[in-house]
């Protein structure tokens, strides 16, 4: 496994195996360390009891001292009323150092005796031996350990708290631990996909979500993404429906007033033709800018030679408008190649063209310009028409706007730009507007074509389908 196979650092998976490290050491330093206080709550005498021990051998060395066995015997007759089990005092080789000599019994015991540090296993009461304090050689005390000194009491409740309580403890904040880093967000992303299915698509996730560095932000952020695409796919398909009812009530309230007319029938013929021509080329381009906007499916790419697309388009749009074209400028050379797919382009730019014709004075220059930059080609279209106010500049871009008054021309359902943006951005590229100081100037950044390519190859592309007004031109210049 190589390195570059690891997650990276802001990864989920190390802040898991930061926490299950974390909970591991830490139950294993809680094993040996309370092992450890547990053994010697459990195993060995307290500190008391050590201490009340201690205190008993310097006082049997205190009456050996002063009167030997005498002072022996007595001092055993006064522990007889304070301690319930045997006690003796006896020298380095085993022998009673008090005038009562060892039974064999307790000759017996003498053999398994335990010091003050030993272990203390719940077997009985276990004799012990506590050498005299000042003089150990000299002798030593035995006594059977008091009941009240015995380790263990409460063994089996420790053992239950040592091995069930406290590693439940632990393992319930693991669980904490593990629903905040996991479940707290998940939950989250639940409530976001419920509000969806309840209609609210203005929901979004709180920024502690979406800020995070890991898979659950990277996921966050695409769910809130996801959010905005389907609330403006929403909100463009309502509003086109809005509008597509509101265009075509004038028509056809225009069809009704004609068929009920006395004119002749070639004027009624035309007036037909012309109303049902306008409602389908509405209806046409407002399922192209649903489609575009909706479909993201990958479209294919191809090199696309500019000036020749420019040269086609304006020979269509010299017909439609009656301009000669002079009027229709281009100075980009013939090394503008782009990647694109050919027809969503060609409407595009087809679009934008019709709309700085239509907003042209009579006699008006359009002028198509551009320039490299970097793995890209800034591509600009400008015309004469006065420009719009800078607020408008975006608005222009929005279905069904028609800013009247504000450039002069009539004309169009307001749907032209609105399909080349989509178009644009569909080929991953930008399309903004700008004023001049004689009109307006549409930009586009388009990707540019890396490939040594030559004019000669555009000509021998299929002729692209699906564009209006652009198919002929394309099969009419291949047929030339």
């Amino acid at each position: 496994m190589k390195w570059s196979d690891l997650p990276g650092r802001h990864s989920l998976f190390w802040k898991l195996a930061c926490l299950l490290v974390a909970f591991c050491l830490l139950m294993i330093w809680l094993s040996w360390s309370w092992g450890r206080y547990m053994e010697q709550k459990n195993l060995f005498l307290s500190d008391e009891a050590r201490s009340t021990l201690t205190r008993y051998a310097s006082e049997a060395e205190r009456a050996w001292q002063r009167a030997e066995r005498d002072g022996v015997d007595s001092w055993l007759q006064s522990m007889e009323l304070r301690e319930a089990g045997w006690v003796g005092v006896i020298s380095g080789n085993l022998q009673s150092l008090s005038s009562a000599p060892l039974n064999e019994e307790e000759v017996q015991h003498m053999t398994f005796l335990r010091g003050l540090d030993w272990p203390i296993h719940k077997q009985g009461r276990p004799w012990l031996r506590i050498p005299f304090p000042n003089d150990p050689s000299a002798g030593s005390l035995v006594i059977e350990l008091p009941e009240r000194f015995l380790p263990g009491k409460y063994r089996l409740f420790w053992r239950v708290v040592t091995n069930g309580v406290i590693p439940g403890l632990f393992t319930l904040l693991l669980c904490v631990g593990l629903y905040r880093l996991l479940v707290v967000p998940l939950n989250n992303l639940r409530e976001q996909a419920n509000a969806w299915r309840a209609d609210q698509l203005n929901v979004r996730l709180s920024s502690g979500m979406t800020q995070r560095p890991d898979e659950l932000g990277e996921l966050a952020r695409a769910f809130d993404s996801m959010s905005e695409r389907l609330q403006s796919t929403v909100g463009l398909q309502q509003q086109l429906l809005r509008d597509l009812s509101h265009e075509l009530r004038t028509p056809l309230s225009r069809l009704r007033v004609a068929s009920e007319s006395e004119q002749g029938l070639p004027q009624l013929r035309e007036r037909i033709g012309r109303e049902v021509d306008g409602m389908q080329r509405l209806v046409e381009d407002t399922l192209q800018l649903a489609w575009l906007d909706t479909d993201r499916t990958p479209l294919p790419e191809e090199a696309i030679q500019i000036q020749a697309l420019w040269e086609m388009l304006t020979d269509n749009a010299c017909y439609e408008s009656g301009w000669p074209s002079l009027q229709l400028q281009c100075s980009v050379d013939s090394s503008c190649w782009v990647r694109g797919h050919l027809n969503t382009l060609a409407q595009a730019l087809e679009n934008i063209l019709r709309n700085a014709i239509r907003h042209s004075p009579d006699g008006g220059i359009v002028r198509l310009g551009g320039q490299r930059d970097g793995d890209f080609w800034h591509l600009w279209l400008e015309d004469q028409g006065g420009g719009v106010a800078e607020v408008n500049l975006e608005r222009i871009f929005s279905p069904f706007i028609r800013l009247d008054g504000s450039r002069p021309g009539d004309g169009g359902f307001g749907l032209g730009l609105s399909i080349a943006r989509n178009a644009v951005q569909r080929q991953g590229g930008e399309l903004w507007a700008e004023n001049t100081r004689t009109g307006l100037r549409l930009n586009m950044r388009l990707l540019a074509d890396i490939d040594d390519v030559s004019a000669d190859a555009f000509a021998s592309k299929p002729a692209p389908t699906g564009s209006s007004g652009v198919a002929p031109i394309f099969a009419q210049r291949q047929a030339l």
